[in-house]
């Protein structure tokens, strides 16, 4: 974005000839706190927003050559709600939610001279930025940036310098505006979105579904905001409807079906007990208190139920139901995790019952995101193999998955049900315990020609 005023100063001096020595000389710096006036009396006046004002955590940079101010950036908290974005990066809305905190967005890009006098002086400034804004935004924020996200009005500005930064246009934007917590207004002035990695494979660590220890500490303590819209929630909120309510009905002042809805969503973004739902369900809007069913209390506004109230209710509720209810509403919302399962059974510690064995589980789960689906409790491992179908039977309907298992479940009966029944693919492991089928097998493969790699 190169604005089309004239910055005076010792550049007037310059030529076009000196172009490549002079853009060594240009050199990036954090702003100091001294010169925050300045800087954004700048951006009001010749910044085409006319506005200095950025939203959460912020970095500003200015760009000098040999002492002159030439360039002002600024980066700041990533966009809310971006389709061309969340295409680009291939993240579901939980890992928005949690990871969108990760991403910057290039708030502002003011150059302070005419593209005529040195042309290739907003590349050579952002650039710079770019190569420090990673460490910089760690160094002040604790917390490390992954991708920056910029706004190209092309009805003023080509983005040339963005491309040559190695940023890719994604798509035009909606043309709305936030005009508060819980409202955008439309403008009808949709700009280009512009995306760039600051590491190499960044967009696939933000989609990967489970992160390293270090990362995910880092994810629990920035996670943003409910990422569901309110037609969605509403929704989740129709299927608890049909919960019988095992409370009695005096003194109650949030519905069930809200409470479980609260809860579902909580969970859904990464909250792990009830005073973690608690505060997670403060994070929603009034609009999504309303969608979920929330009712208004004696000032008018909507308000989250109390980590008693969770306990409460999540207590006396039929588990295997809620968990069927979640799972299919999930998977309405996000169709893309559900392409491979993976089924085990797992002993769950601490969970011995009166005749002092634990509790045992089969479940369905998704390879990237290690979600859920559905889960039935068995006796012992031995139980597994006949429950392998009724697990398969009970999980929320695609068009298509991949099922992978243990070799325990390479039977014909778990075959058929994947196959036959439910129209997928599975892909089973096999010991030589099974010997007649191994050997076919491996003279199959043998008379199979694979292409290389």
């Amino acid at each position: 974005m190169l604005p089309s005023f004239c910055y005076t100063g010792s550049m007037k001096h310059h030529n076009l000839a000196q172009e490549p020595e002079l853009l060594k000389r240009v050199t990036v710096r954090l702003l100091r706190e001294e010169e925050r006036a300045r800087f954004d009396e700048l951006l009001e006046q010749k910044h085409y927003l006319c506005s200095a004002r950025m939203v959460g955590r912020t970095l500003r940079y200015v760009a000098e050559l040999d002492g002159e101010w030439v360039a002002l950036a600024c980066f700041s908290a990533a966009a809310l709600h971006l389709k061309a974005r969340e295409h680009w990066i291939g993240w579901t809305p939980r890992q928005r939610a949690r990871r969108l905190g990760f991403v910057v967005n290039n708030s502002r890009y003011l150059v302070l001279l005419e593209r005529e006098r040195l042309p290739n002086l907003a590349s050579r400034a952002l650039g710079l930025c770019l190569r420090r804004l990673a460490r910089d935004w760690q160094a002040r924020w604790e917390q490390p940036v992954f991708a920056v996200e910029s706004f190209v009005d092309e009805t003023r500005y080509r983005g040339v310098c963005y491309r040559a930064c190695g940023f890719e246009a994604v798509g035009l934007t909606a043309g709305f505006k936030r005009a508060s917590r819980d409202f955008y207004h439309e403008h009808g002035e949709p700009k280009q979105l512009y995306l760039r990695e600051l590491q190499p494979g960044a967009r696939a660590l933000l989609r990967r579904g489970r992160w390293p220890e270090e990362l995910a500490a880092q994810e629990e303590r920035i996670a943003g905001p409910c990422p569901w819209r309110a037609p969605a929630l509403e929704s989740l909120l129709d299927r608890f409807r049909e919960l019988r309510d095992g409370r009695s009905g005096h003194g109650l002042r949030h519905r069930q079906p809200f409470v479980l809805a609260c809860a579902a969503v909580a969970v859904l973004m990464g909250a792990g007990g009830y005073q973690a739902i608690e505060d997670t369900c403060r994070k929603f809007t009034q609009r999504q208190l309303r969608a979920l069913g929330c009712q208004r209390d004696e000032d008018g506004d909507y308000a989250s139920p109390s980590d008693s109230t969770f306990y409460r209710v999540l207590s006396k509720i039929d588990t295997h139901r809620f968990d069927r209810l979640v799972g299919d509403w999930l998977l309405e919302q996000e169709l893309s995790v559900v392409a491979r399962l993976a089924v085990d059974g797992k002993t769950l510690r601490g969970s011995a019952r009166t005749d002092g064995k634990p509790l045992q589980l089969l479940s369905a789960v998704t390879h990237r995101l290690r979600l859920t689906l559905a889960q039935i409790p068995i006796e012992d491992k031995s139980n597994e193999i006949p429950a392998f179908p009724k697990l398969l039977r009970d999980l929320p309907k695609v068009d298509y998955a991949l099922v992978t298992a243990d070799p325990m479940h390479c039977q014909q009966e778990s075959a058929r049900v994947t196959t036959q029944e439910l129209g997928w693919d599975y892909l089973f492991g096999l010991k030589d315990n099974q010997s007649g089928i191994l050997e076919r097998a491996q003279r199959l493969l043998q008379q199979q020609a694979f292409p290389p790699g």
